[in-house]
């Protein structure tokens, strides 16, 4: 197994057919169809079923092709990693966002950054909160930026961002200026977005109201969208709420429900000077 195997089963494994992969990897298809026999025979299992529709992936394949993105993310690293050493450049800083970030970064020092230092590009990865820590364990992102609550357990960590929970509606189910108790929000149907779901339960139950959840989903980005499209009332942080909505936005008067951006990064890894900068950028 090579991680010019690896690569090929990738690009067949998204192109779903070996005529369209072969040309995607500029290769004529007997060559290509020999190395995935030749990986198929090394680990042992079926990687590819053939279909009236092309081809698919093995429940084996679909638990290969995850070890085998991770294993071509991190022969990338290695390889970046060691030519910013040998040629003394600043390269590439591969950074994990979550969607609810968006309102905050990228921000006006990145733009200075980039001012400063012309050859540095970043690889972005989304996903949630608990995606990015993984993705930061598993070395496939230098730095994450993340969302509070999260297990902290091996990282360090700079908060650099904070604020409250806002309320996205239209005007049809809540029309004052504020929420100033959450009693106001007793019966009304809530749009959850799933990352809050334990704040959003600790808070209603000290207080004796059992909330309605007509919608969960795992996005705020898709909490806003369905709150716009009139099925409730969507709880969201401020920032991601100005950046997307198109309904109204009405504050939320509740101090437990005041979310943390941080800055994240591996205990264990070694810092290089790129990532330095992007931390005291922070």
């Amino acid at each position: 197994m090579n991680i010019k195997q690896l690569k090929y089963f990738l690009v067949v494994a998204e192109e779903r057919q070996i005529t369209s992969a072969a040309k995607k990897l500029y290769i004529a298809q007997p060559p290509l169809s020999y190395q995935l026999k030749q990986l198929e025979k090394e680990v042992g299992v079926q990687l590819f079923v053939r279909t009236a529709h092309g081809i698919e992936l093995t429940e084996e394949g679909k638990v290969f092709q995850k070890y085998a993105e991770k294993i071509v993310a991190l022969s990338i690293s290695a390889k970046s990693q060691i030519h910013q050493i040998k040629e003394g450049e600043l390269g590439k800083i591969r950074i994990g966002v979550i969607s609810s970030c968006g309102g905050v970064v990228p921000n006006e020092q990145f733009k200075k950054l980039v001012k400063y230092y012309p050859n540095v590009s970043f690889a972005i990865h989304e996903a949630n909160t608990f995606g990015i820590v993984e993705q930061l364990q598993d070395g496939i992102v230098d730095l994450g930026i993340v969302r509070t609550p999260f297990n902290l357990e091996g990282l360090n960590f700079k908060d650099f961002h904070q604020e409250p929970m806002v309320a996205v509606t239209r005007e049809e189910f809540f029309e004052r200026g504020e929420i100033k108790h959450l009693n106001e929000l007793k019966d009304r149907p809530i749009i959850l977005y799933r990352r809050f779901q334990e704040v959003f339960n600790r808070s209603f139950r000290h207080q004796g109201i059992r909330p309605f959840y007509s919608v969960t989903c795992d996005d705020a980005r898709t909490a806003i969208h369905w709150a716009d499209k009139g099925l409730g009332i969507a709880l969201v942080p401020e920032s991601i709420a100005f950046t997307y909505a198109k309904s109204k936005i009405i504050p939320v008067k509740h101090t437990n429900w005041i979310t943390h951006l941080n800055l994240v990064w591996r205990k264990d890894r070694e810092v290089t000077p790129l990532m330095e900068k992007i931390i005291e950028m922070f």
